[in-house]
């Protein structure tokens, strides 16, 4: 049978919030420093709570009423602090990670990534994580006008024949598998809240369990499939 693992990125596989918390902080200093913005708490929870939505979903959260042209450049504000810190080596994926990736395509597997990222952000660790070794291809939401990735994941599918299994620390992660057929690994030492993941066909605790979740769902699949 062949699989295609599509892969969320942040959350997931890299560990954003050490850059994310940064470069929003940056941003935010600037909003208020030119008086777009009251000055405000803003925890780390409600930061994490960004992690996994497009830029565009972001803001509306966040602040909805700042006009597109300040929004553009507070994006790329923060856009620009994360390419910064990854190419400086600031940024870091989850222990285990890459060992994770060996064993995955030693065992043949397929392997994309579909984020909620710009292209900028893509390409920057596409090159300084050497991700070509393990991934076909790394989507971003940029390159389809920020649609959801419920809308990107039908280009994906046309692309890698076969069944789907898709692996994501949030919601909108889970509506894509929903949406094209697929199940699910919901990853729960991601930046999901409790109770979003609920309904997942299997569930993580660290990258590093992986690899076993994906046999079982294979061979049930596998089952599945011979029974029909």
């Amino acid at each position: 049978m062949d699989i295609t693992l599509v892969f969320d990125y942040d959350g997931t596989l890299h560990n954003t919030l050490r850059i994310y918390e940064r470069a929003f902080r940056q941003c935010y200093q600037w909003l208020v420093s030119e008086g777009h913005v009251a000055e405000q708490s803003v925890s780390t929870e409600r930061i994490s709570g960004w992690l996994g939505m497009n830029s565009k979903e972001m803001w509306n959260s966040f602040q909805p009423g700042l006009p597109a042209d300040i929004k553009e450049k507070a994006e790329n504000i923060i856009g620009a602090s994360m390419v910064e810190q990854i190419i400086n080596n600031k940024a870091s994926w989850y222990k285990g990670t890459d060992f994770v990736l060996d064993e995955l395509k030693k065992m043949g597997y397929n392997m994309v990534v579909l984020s909620n990222c710009k292209t900028a952000y893509k390409e920057v660790n596409w090159k300084q994580f050497s991700m070509a070794q393990w991934f076909s291809k790394f989507n971003d939401c940029e390159t389809f006008d920020f649609a959801p990735k419920t809308e990107i994941i039908k280009t994906v599918r046309k692309e890698n024949p076969g069944e789907f299994i898709v692996i994501g620390d949030r919601d909108s992660d889970f509506d894509c598998a929903r949406a094209c057929g697929a199940k699910f690994i919901g990853c729960l030492y991601g930046f999901g809240e409790d109770g979003e993941l609920q309904g997942a066909d299997e569930v993580i605790h660290s990258i590093n369990d992986l690899p076993d979740k994906i046999k079982m769902l294979r061979e049930y699949m596998c089952e599945t499939k011979e029974n029909k």
